[in-house]
Order: C-alpha cells, then structure tokens, then sequence
C-alpha cells in the first residue's frame, strides 16, 4: 500500500512539473509566434538587404512559434487525461524540437562567412537602388546614422555607383548646416559593412551559443513526459497486482 501511495505522489509531482513546463513552452510559442510577424512586418526591407536571409526565415519563427504554442495545448490534453503513449508520443516530439533548434544553431554560426558576403552584396545592390522616400532608403538611412557609417565600404561607395548618387544626409555627423557632397569632414566616412561586420561577429558566438542552450530546454519536457508516461504503468501495474 505504502508503494502505491509513493507512486501515486510522485505521478501528481511529476504531472504538476509537466503542465507548469507545458505552459512555459506555450507561453514560449506564443512570443516566437509574435516577434516572428513583428520583424516580418518591421524589418522586412532590412532583412532583404541581405540577399542569404529572406523573409521566409522571420515566417519560419512564427510558425515555429505557433506550432509550439498547439503542441503545449494538446500536451496539457495528454498529460490530464495520462496516458502513457501520448506522453511518449510527446516526448518524440519534444526531442525532434530539441534536434531542430541544436541544428539551428549550429547552422547559423557555421554559415557566418556566408551571411557576411551575402550583406556584402545586398547593401550594394540597396544603394543601387536608393531613394530618401522608398523603404529601402529609410533603412539604409537609418543603418548610417544609427551606425555613424556611410555607404558599404566607404563613403565614396555612393560616387562610384552607376549611375553616382549623391552622399545622403544621413551620413552627417551633425544634421544642422551639413553639406555631405561638398564637406568631407562633415560625414562619416567608414563604411557600414565593416561596423556591421563587426557587431556580427562580436555576437554570433553569443546568439548561437543562446540557440544551443535553448535547445536543451525540451530535454526537461521529455524526462518529465516520459517519466509520467513510466508511472503511470506503474500505478496500474500495481493497482492490477
């Protein structure tokens, strides 16, 4: 008797931790789900500028995201009613997940050298394609003020275009009584790709190992699910017995 009540316990531990890891993988979800649209729809433009990344990759988050948030829903279902071939049905799942975002982040550091030419190309072509009024303008001018650069790597990029553009505002260090075209040392004169490059690989290592660590998260799930799934055998064993 003694042993069924051990059991009994650690079941309704067990199940307590699941549906609390349950919620915390919804919760999860949904904020993929939203940050997915949100850069999709904010930083669509500037992703562009980058011909390796397309916005299909910001959509990706967000189905990743809603996939998460209805697999928690339909685990807290399994993981109520227990049943123990859901569970390790869910456990399957946990661990594709976990295998993903472990890819992910490994792909995503290795594929760095790529991602750097790919910005390479892209800004040269977005300058090509430059206007102050048309999207691509607004981010490049807010790449250059924000990061005090000018143009990709340099700011006599802009003259050596075809056909040659003017050197925009945005690359005055001061915008009051600025002439960029005519007063060199008004404007920055380093070039973006170099700034970025920078910020890129000062942070990559971070992100990646960010991505990895994520993907330990499902193991919790899988040896919660699976040890509810183990239980529960137990206790009917038992009460069988």
């Amino acid at each position: 008797m003694s042993k069924r009540l051990e059991t009994v316990a650690m079941m309704t531990c067990m199940k307590t931790l699941l549906m609390l890891f349950n919620f915390t993988l919804w919760a999860s979800g949904i904020l993929m789900l939203f940050i997915g649209i949100w850069m999709r729809i904010q930083l669509g433009d500037y992703m562009n500028m980058n011909s390796q990344v397309s916005g299909a990759a910001l959509l990706a988050i967000a189905c990743l995201g809603a996939m998460l948030a209805v697999a928690s829903v339909l685990a807290c279902c399994c993981t109520v009613r227990g049943h123990p071939a859901l569970l390790h049905l869910y456990g399957a799942f946990l661990a594709v997940v976990a295998l993903l975002e472990l890819g992910a982040g490994a792909s995503f550091y290795a594929s760095r050298k790529s991602l750097n030419e790919g910005f390479d190309q892209g800004l040269n072509e977005s300058m090509a394609a430059y206007e102050p009024d048309n999207s691509i303008g607004r981010h490049i001018d807010i790449m250059q003020s924000t990061l005090h650069c000018c143009g990709n790597r340099g700011y006599a990029d802009w003259r050596n275009l075809n056909p040659p553009k003017e050197i925009p505002s945005s690359c005055c260090k001061l915008s009051d009584e600025c002439e960029p075209n005519d007063r060199v040392d008004q404007i920055y004169t380093d070039g973006c790709y170099i700034r970025v490059l920078d910020c890129l690989n000062s942070s990559i290592g971070l992100v990646a190992g960010i991505a990895i660590a994520v993907a330990f998260f499902p193991l919790v799930g899988i040896f919660l699910a699976c040890g509810l799934a183990s239980n529960i055998n137990k206790a009917e064993y038992e009460q069988v017995a």
